[in-house]
């Protein structure tokens, strides 16, 4: 039997995928040049990766729209510089077909102390690049310039297509994403049909969790430890508190989520900050908790059992006051209507190049993926990484990302950037 030939879209497939497979080598050392330039957040001085980034850019023959968000916002933020940068690339008649950005973040937490590979070295070893943000989410940085430069080079050749992409590249997800992506659609610089953001090869996500952290600060009142009871304690108050909101934990085991991939809610406390010495009654005692909230939960209702639970366990301990604040109010994504045709060709080609299918699922996580659902924006979350966070060492010692991950995402994201772009 003759085999069929093949079809104009497989020819378009393996024409990106060759193309990938051929500038890899580059690829990789954009990559390496990205985690080259620390972007620790804290402390969050991350103009200069942008500048870099425009840089590398400018070499590929693309013009990085630089937005530096005001220097006032900034510092109130608790950041020190941010500049974050757009690229737009427009194929066919202007105003046709569909916008679709790629996000990825450029900020990450401080590498900390266990690695074995140096965390700005950007060092390959058995086919694996290490480095902080080599997994997240830089790698994403370098996944989508290039699936969009085989895109290119498609078209430069011929190929009918329609629509647009879009860059996003911004720099404070660790601190909730409001000055990047949250500053860019308020700014109404961008407005795109589909947003695609950074995430790992082997799931789409279409939906996560919400996170609500506070600060409860706990007023005693100070004494020499000799004679501790003309004190109040602060911190036997605190702990009161603590016992009160862990309890909660036990309950919210059996607040379960339909999302295939989350499970319940958590509640976790993760910095706490107080007294003066060991010979002195605190006085303070500044807790710093992580609320993590399931798509189902509404995070009104979610802040005022906090509220009241830190109320009443402070009650029970006469003679403390309370400051309560919010830090961060991250609303969950969940999957808007829209989104579908994107899914599904992350899922088809997923499963394509990667020989196995790729599902769909819910992740614990929050992102700024978030912020984009909240304009309406039809969004899902793929990129090169692992199957889980944890082989990742995404936060840990010796990050990394598997180069072959990295090619094969960045051809699945070509080639569902060439399905969305192509006239039906």
């Amino acid at each position: 039997m003759t085999a069929s030939a093949p079809t104009s879209s497989q020819i378009a497939y393996d024409t990106l995928d060759a193309w990938i497979d051929a500038h890899f080598d580059e690829q990789v050392r954009y990559l390496q040049a990205l985690v080259r330039v620390p972007t620790d957040t804290p402390p969050g001085n991350n103009a200069p990766h942008a500048e870099r980034t425009a840089e590398l850019l400018a070499e590929m023959g693309y013009v990085a729209e630089k937005h530096p968000v005001p220097q006032a916002q900034v510092r109130e933020y608790g950041l020190e510089s941010l500049t974050n940068l757009i690229v737009r690339r427009r194929f066919g008649a202007e105003g046709g077909g569909p916008v679709i950005a790629l996000n990825a973040h450029g900020d990450v937490v401080p590498p900390g102390d266990g690695w074995t590979h140096d965390p700005y070295g950007g060092e390959v070893v058995d086919g694996q690049l290490f480095g902080r943000a080599s997994a997240v989410s830089k790698s994403d940085f370098s996944t989508y310039t290039f699936a969009l430069r085989a895109v290119e080079a498609l078209a430069a050749q011929g190929a009918a297509l329609k629509g647009g992409v879009e860059l996003h590249f911004t720099y404070d997800e660790e601190f909730g994403g409001e000055l990047g992506p949250g500053w860019l659609l308020q700014q109404g610089l961008t407005k795109p049909d589909l947003l695609l953001a950074a995430g790992f090869s082997y799931q789409v996500v279409t939906a996560h969790n919400g996170c609500l952290q506070m600060e409860v600060t706990v007023h005693g009142k100070m004494a020499h430890a000799a004679i501790p009871d003309t004190g109040i304690d602060a911190l036997q108050g605190a702990v009161v508190i603590l016992n009160a909101l862990y309890a909660r934990n036990v309950a919210y085991r059996e607040v379960t989520s339909k999302v295939e991939g989350i499970q319940h809610p958590y509640l976790n406390v993760g910095r706490i900050e107080g007294g003066t010495n060991t010979n002195v009654v605190p006085g303070k005692v500044t807790l710093k908790l992580d609320r993590r909230m399931i798509p189902e939960e509404d995070p009104v209702v979610v802040e005022a059992e906090i509220r009241d639970t830190i109320a009443k366990a402070a009650a029970s301990f006469p003679g403390i006051t309370l400051d309560v604040k919010r830090l961060l109010l991250a609303r969950a994504l969940k999957p808007l209507p829209g989104n579908q045709p994107l899914v599904d060709a992350l899922q088809r080609h997923g499963e394509a190049v990667f020989d196995e299918p790729i599902p769909t699922s819910g992740t614990p996580l929050y992102t700024d993926v978030r912020l984009y659902g909240e304009h309406g924006i039809p969004a899902a979350i793929y990129g090169a990484g692992p199957r889980t966070v944890l082989e990742s060492h995404a936060k840990r010692s010796d990050e990394r990302v598997d180069l072959d991950d990295l090619r094969r995402a960045t051809k699945v994201v070509a080639r569902t950037l060439f399905d969305l772009l192509s006239p039906t």
